[in-house]
């Protein structure tokens, strides 16, 4: 597999690159818990990945770097726990002491994050999609505080590692799957089936959105329709990363163009930073809410009676063979 190998050499040499310039903080946290962590890690998943990593022709040490206590904390997990610390006090100092009559700054700014995210959400989802909110609220809030540290001395923005970014793309791929199954789930509850075939129900339900309207190319999209599904939390996650990266390098660029007299120079590209932060956070909740208009649907209620029941006898035709 000459692909990982690649990708694995390319990733030690960012985490060498990225050693030289660790932050303080992270070096603390590495001086006080390191130890313990990497005796964790040697004792139970570097073994593991090492079995992985083995039939790809590669070692855990190439694709993560050399495994020390210095480093045992890398400094992307270290920037995302502050970058949750910082999300929860930001928004604290914000709302300030709430006041219905005279609004703060901070309570009016909060107030139109707020509102943007909802009206997206009414937008894209429905008016039902404002259950919603909260996650995706998070996300925004999360992402867009991770996308802005790196403008700061001491910190460095944990967007710009892929590690950090997968994960948040598959929470997303995972969230919205999950609300697919569970509200054709309610739906097959509400239709009198027990727990257990409503949950079968629910899953196959969900799979079966994949397949399109028409049934007989419903063999062409369906493989399709689950390879795009399966790309998303990829393409996600390095949209992000590719972005934060390259701001981050071509300030860094810039900087060393003709030391000292560039050393200042990244300050008036600032603005391009924090509109590229602004952008890749608006584009990652834009994309999770246009997944989750796929999988999500107003109540029976709000559908018309003959339009639901056609659709539940078709599902049940369906999916009866395969529960009985």
């Amino acid at each position: 597999m000459f692909w990982l190998q690649e990708a694995a050499h390319e990733a030690a040499e960012h985490a060498e690159e990225a050693e030289h310039h660790v932050p303080l903080v992270v070096q603390l946290v590495n001086h006080y818990f390191g130890e313990a962590a990497y005796r964790f890690e040697m004792n139970y998943t570097y073994p593991l990945w090492t079995k992985f990593f083995a039939k790809f022709g590669t070692t855990p040490d190439a694709v993560f770097g050399p495994y020390t206590p210095e480093n045992a904390i890398p400094w992307y997990t270290v920037m995302f726990v502050i970058a949750c610390i910082l999300s929860v006090a930001i928004i604290w100092i914000f709302k300030g002491q709430l006041s219905e009559d005279k609004p703060g700054g901070g309570q009016q700014t909060l107030e139109l994050g707020v509102l943007a995210v909802r009206s997206m959400l009414e937008d894209i989802v429905g008016p039902h999609g404002l259950k919603y909110f909260p996650v995706v609220m998070t996300f925004a809030v999360l992402i867009l505080v991770s996308n802005l540290m790196g403008l700061f001395p001491l910190f460095m923005s944990p967007t710009s590692a892929t590690s950090v970014t997968f994960a948040l793309g598959i929470s997303s791929f995972l969230y919205y799957n999950y609300i697919g199954i569970s509200e054709n789930t309610a739906h097959a509850r509400a239709e009198g089936n027990n727990p257990v075939k409503a949950g079968l129900l629910g899953l196959l339900r969900h799979l079966k959105h994949f397949a399109g309207p028409v049934w007989w190319i419903a063999p062409l999209i369906f493989p399709i329709e689950i390879i795009s599904n399966l790309i998303r939390p990829f393409s996600l996650g390095i949209r992000l990363f590719g972005n934060l990266f390259a701001d981050e390098k071509v300030l860094e660029t810039v900087a060393h163009l003709a030391p000292p007299w560039t050393w200042f120079a990244p300050i008036a590209l600032m603005p391009l930073s924090v509109f590229v932060a602004f952008i890749q956070t608006f584009v990652f909740i834009l994309l999770s809410q246009l997944y989750l208009s796929e999988v999500s649907h107003p109540p029976h209620e709000a559908h018309g009676e003959h339009g639901d029941h056609e659709s539940i006898n078709t599902d049940d035709q369906l999916i009866a063979p395969v529960l009985t």
